[in-house]
């Protein structure tokens, strides 16, 4: 049985109202899904779920902060700018 035949025995036994009232309800669910990626999409939303996900890798499951890795982090970025001084003393 193809899709048409499938299309065609569903709504042989319906009425036009019937058959608009669920083109609408289609619709308005599109609409609805469409609303939802338009928001997901949208830059702000990116960043937001982009902050909050790289804080939670610095927090541990109850809530409380990771201190291991922000003492990582802050080592890297204390070395990076030392680094940088150093060579702009060498080099000036």
């Amino acid at each position: 049985m193809t899709t048409a035949d499938r299309t065609a025995d569903s709504t042989a036994g319906r009425t036009a109202d019937e058959i608009a009232a669920d083109i609408a309800e289609t619709r308005n669910r599109l609409a609805g899904t469409i609303d939802h990626l338009v928001y997901r999409a949208h830059p702000k939303t990116i960043a937001k779920r982009q902050v909050e996900s790289t804080k939670a890798q610095f927090v541990h499951a109850d809530g409380s902060p990771d201190k291991d890795k922000i003492a990582k982090i802050a080592g890297i970025a204390l070395g990076v700018i030392v680094t940088i001084i150093v060579i702009r003393k060498l080099v000036g």
